[in-house]
């Protein structure tokens, strides 16, 4: 579709064609409707695309998050999640707190372990290799894979890793005990490298090397999320480009279950505090563009904490899941932001028509084994969770694939 044909379309037009077309919009339409379609129209034809391919199910995962360190290397913008060593929080947690802390959520009914760590730490602070010397190990990453292993044999729950940049080895080794795992893609700008910008002096924000992540994750079959970062510096037309690097990975491997569309929000002590965050309509519009762009069945998310009290407007955007909410523990990367009550989302949730359902770490279709995958030979099950791990799955899932008793 031309530009000069999007122009010509009638709200009516762009609706059917979100219904109709598996694939999602090419770059010239999507970069047209962000920048110019009315809101209104755009977020009707979001909501008719979700409603036609994935249903009138959104889901949420009970989960505990566990922030194995916050010892960092990076220094974004925007981040208040980080620590120096010496800074309180500035080390890593132990076997022991690692445990206490899963423990916790399996006792409040969570059936994923989110872990959440800073990105190689020890290739810039002699301390944080130093304490991890002491804890047995040499790398961050292969201190997570024991923690990883260790949750899903004690506790059961489904273990799901952000750590960051990955390398083919450390990512098979994860597979071993991960269901899923995720790295954010935020952005392709390279222009946020630039100094003063949101990824200066973030060598792990690199987009080559977050992308180079995100692909080999296909390549070995991992259930994956990723998503971009809004407000932080990046033109409307960069967040299309990200969307659609986003969806050409997926297209070639099936592998990306959930893409998010997070809003950035200003933190004190931070060097964006006083950065402008984008509002809720231009949230809006690139959750309904995001809808349009990716293929028809990929899961889309907005964190519901980040939009306060507004949250329930982003169903209309197109959206089909709530991400991970916790009983016990805040959200340790946005701890002035409370997680909604599981009561207040299944509330809210209704009132807009859709049944609000408890999900794994891995989503349904994963879960039932096609991967979300619309090739022409449907994923095996095998290919994304590993035998013994999944026997893990199976005690936590119903016939559907969502998780048991969620009814």
């Amino acid at each position: 579709m031309t530009v000069q044909q999007a122009k010509d379309f009638r709200s009516g037009d762009i609706i059917t064609h979100a219904e109709r077309e598996f694939e999602g919009v090419q770059r010239d339409y999507a970069l047209w409707l962000i920048e110019h379609e009315e809101l209104p129209v755009l977020l009707a034809a979001a909501s008719a695309r979700r409603d036609r391919w994935i249903g009138k199910t959104i889901s949420f995962s009970k989960k505990v998050f566990i922030p194995l360190t916050r010892l960092c290397r990076d220094y974004c913008g925007y981040c208040t999640f980080r620590r120096d060593p010496g800074q309180p929080g500035g080390g890593f947690l132990t076997t022991d707190d690692v445990r206490t802390i899963a423990l916790a959520g399996k006792e409040a009914g969570c059936k994923e372990a989110l872990f959440s760590l800073g990105d190689q730490p020890e290739k810039l602070f002699p301390e944080a290799a130093e304490q991890l010397r002491r804890l047995g190990y040499r790398r961050t990453l292969e201190y997570l894979a024991d923690m990883c292993e260790m949750v899903l044999d004690a506790t059961g729950l489904l273990p799901h890793s952000n750590p960051g940049v990955m390398d083919r080895a450390d990512l098979a080794r994860l597979k071993n005990s991960n269901v899923s795992m995720g790295l954010m893609l935020e952005s392709v700008s390279t222009r946020l490298m630039r100094k003063g910008e949101a990824h200066w002096n973030a060598p792990d924000k690199v987009p080559v090397l977050r992308l180079r992540t995100i692909e080999e994750a296909g390549r070995q079959g991992i259930a994956f999320t990723t998503g971009i970062l809004i407000g932080i510096g990046e033109m409307r037309e960069e967040r299309v480009d990200s969307l659609l690097a986003i969806r050409a990975l997926h297209q070639r491997y099936g592998h990306i279950q959930e893409v998010i569309v997070q809003n950035f929000r200003a933190k004190e002590g931070t060097r964006f505090q006083e950065m402008a965050e984008p509002g809720a309509e231009d949230l809006l519009r690139t959750l309904a563009v995001a809808r349009l762009i990716l293929p028809g069945n990929v899961n889309l998310q907005a964190p519901p904490n980040l939009s306060y009290h507004d949250f329930p407007r982003l169903i209309q955007g197109g959206l089909n899941d709530w991400g991970g909410i916790s009983p016990v523990t805040k959200d340790h990367i946005n701890p002035e932001a409370p997680w909604p009550a599981i009561r207040l989302l299944r509330e809210k949730t209704e009132a807009a028509g859709y049944v609000l359902r408890e999900r794994l770490a891995l989503y349904p279709e994963f879960v039932r084994g096609n991967g979300g995958w619309a090739g022409p030979e449907p994923a095996a099950r095998g290919e994304f969770v590993e035998p013994r791990v999944f026997s893990y799955v199976e005690k936590l899932r119903d016939q559907d694939g969502y998780a048991r008793d969620s009814n």
